[in-house]
């Protein structure tokens, strides 16, 4: 497994924005616009997707939101839903626009004309995943008019719906790429998810498929019954068991740490474990609970109540383990746990509660194999969960993927599509609802203001039906 050093990777991301920023001059050259390898864009675009989008403001977010974590300062802030435009300028202005989607545009314009077919595939799968994470939080973005300067200097917002079906279209031409024949230059170092393993790529562009069908169960114009359908059917070519899971690594030394260990070090804002979590892992006896969080000063789990006056002392809290905090831990993107929990959800959908629960046990399974949980107690856990029924199998499905998806932003999107898990309001809130979308960014603002921008965090956006 490769594993990251972010002081170089950085550095590169730095050379390619100011790289970006000069082939987007106005006053640039079109016919000699500045070249770099595929190789050397595609390191810190991986990197920007990991450190600064999944494990940066929308992981935290999420985190936060869903009551997993919690911020053990003064209210309001960003567990009480305080956010405002300029808190997400730098997920749209910064990153997933410029160092994530232009470079990755410029990465496969390069790759096309070289006939380099695999980093055709992976720029591709990049890009639905990182323009879904886009759409996901504002809604209507710009796309098909998108990074087009100087043709284009205020690009159209293009809707949700037409966004998704883009997706879909960008997930099969990634599929295509990744089953021809193989390149005169092809990825291997300086790809930190796979390592270049286009099988891998291709099974993780089947699972992106499968997660955007399913975020459409409810979507005006779509039925549950057909996008189970069309998730099962990409289902079946797509992760196989846990060594597929999309990650990414990091060596732990310095400028190489975790997202996460960042995220909740002591000058992070104190960090700790939300009691709605806590509570739900305790009740339910979840041998997971020692491994994703630390005993508290007494020596028990203990979670904070969010938005709650400031506990002097952080110690009488758990904070979030090593597993996923510590400085050399991965970061995940995609799981074999999140495929099997989609199956399970989409065999529910289509044939029952019966047929859904071998799946939804092996989609817990897969996790506790993960997390290294002993055998054993694993099992006994799984026959301790309520049998699904037809009442509560979306329920049980949806809280367990929560659980399994502790720290991934797929949590929020789950909770705006299903309504779980069900979670009150954290105390003194700065709004009276749990948000359902992100503001637009202030910059984008500014510099393209659009009608779409009138909407407020209590808007839904398409796919979010009531």
């Amino acid at each position: 497994m490769r594993r990251l050093h972010i002081a170089t990777i950085f550095l590169g991301t730095v050379l390619l924005g100011s790289g970006c920023k000069k082939f987007l001059d106005v006053n640039q050259d079109p016919n000699n616009p500045m070249e770099v390898s595929e190789k050397l864009i595609l390191p810190p675009v991986e990197v920007t997707v990991s450190t600064q989008v999944v494990g940066g403001y929308n992981g935290s977010n999420a985190a936060y939101w869903m009551q997993q974590l919690s911020q053990n300062q003064p209210s309001p802030g960003q567990e009480t839903f305080r956010i405002f435009p300029v808190d997400v300028d730098n997920t749209w202005t910064f990153y997933i626009y410029p160092n994530i989607l232009n470079n990755l545009r410029l990465m496969m314009n390069q790759a096309r004309a070289a006939g380099h077919n695999e980093y055709m595939a992976i720029g591709k799968t990049l890009y639905a995943f990182n323009l879904a994470i886009a759409t996901d939080v504002w809604g209507n973005v710009p796309s098909s008019e998108a990074m087009k300067l100087p043709e284009v200097s205020r690009p159209k917002y293009d809707s949700q719906e037409s966004v998704y079906q883009q997706l879909q279209v960008l997930l099969d031409s990634a599929i295509y790429y990744a089953g021809q024949p193989k390149s005169a230059v092809v990825p291997g170092t300086d790809d930190f998810i796979y390592q270049g393993n286009m099988a891998k790529w291709k099974k993780l562009a089947y699972m992106l498929k499968a997660r955007f069908y399913m975020r459409l169960t409810k979507a005006p114009g779509h039925t549950a019954a057909a996008q189970a359908d069309l998730a099962l059917a990409a289902l079946a070519n797509a992760f196989a068991d846990n060594s597929d899971n999309a990650m990414v690594s990091y060596t732990g030394g310095a400028q190489a740490e975790s997202p996460w260990f960042k995220n909740t070090e002591p000058g992070a804002g104190g960090v700790v474990m939300n009691k709605t979590f806590i509570d739900f892992l305790k009740n339910n006896n979840d041998p997971r609970l020692p491994i994703i969080a630390t005993k508290d000063v007494d020596g028990g789990y203990t979670g904070r109540v969010p938005g709650a006056t400031t506990i002097p002392d952080p110690t009488v809290l758990s904070q979030v383990n090593s597993f996923y905090a510590a400085a050399d831990a991965p970061l995940f993107l995609a799981t074999y746990t999140e495929a099997l929990f989609i199956k399970a959800e989409a065999t529910f959908i289509k044939s029952g509660a019966a047929a859904a629960t071998p799946v939804y046990q092996a989609a817990i399974k897969a996790h506790m194999d993960m997390l290294k949980v002993d055998g054993a107690a694993a099992q006994a856990y799984i026959n301790s969960r309520p049998a699904l029924t037809a009442a509560n199998g979306i329920k049980e499905i949806i809280y367990e993927k929560y659980v399994a998806g502790f720290l991934s932003i797929e949590t929020y999107n789950d909770w705006r599509r299903t309504g779980y898990p069900q979670l009150q309001l954290p105390e003194s809130p700065f709004v009276n609802y749990i948000p359902r979308r992100w503001p637009y960014p202030s910059n984008e603002i500014l510099a393209n203001p659009q009608p779409d921008q009138k909407v407020t965090t209590a808007d839904r956006v398409w796919w979010d039906a009531k």
